[in-house]
């Protein structure tokens, strides 16, 4: 997604950049992300797109490219970051053509 059809006054933004950055938030989202949505205003979309840890929705609905992988390290965690982590098989699935089996 171009960097160009981010939508800066989207929540989820604001709420990735603050989760990915303060420990005690990113426990809260952990374990209550419902409260942590509703908190940031999050529309019933971006929920859904974060629940489903649909990476590709959320690039659709705006969030900036760069904070996309960082929503895959929410769910998988971040620590076994190589290319065949987890967390970046999630992104590839959703953002790379032809991964979508993998």
């Amino acid at each position: 997604m171009p960097i160009a059809d981010v939508d800066r006054t989207l929540p989820s933004n604001r709420l990735i950049f603050e989760v990915r950055r303060d420990m005690r938030l990113f426990r809260r989202f952990r374990q209550d992300m419902e409260t942590v949505f509703d908190e940031y205003g999050l529309s019933e979309t971006e929920k859904e797109a974060f629940r489903k840890v649909d990476i590709r929705r959320l690039a659709e609905l705006g969030v900036h490219p760069y904070f996309l992988p960082q929503v895959s390290r929410f769910f998988h965690g971040g620590a076994y970051n190589h290319n065949d982590s987890d967390a970046a098989r999630t992104y590839a699935r959703n953002m790379v053509p032809g991964t979508e089996d993998a």
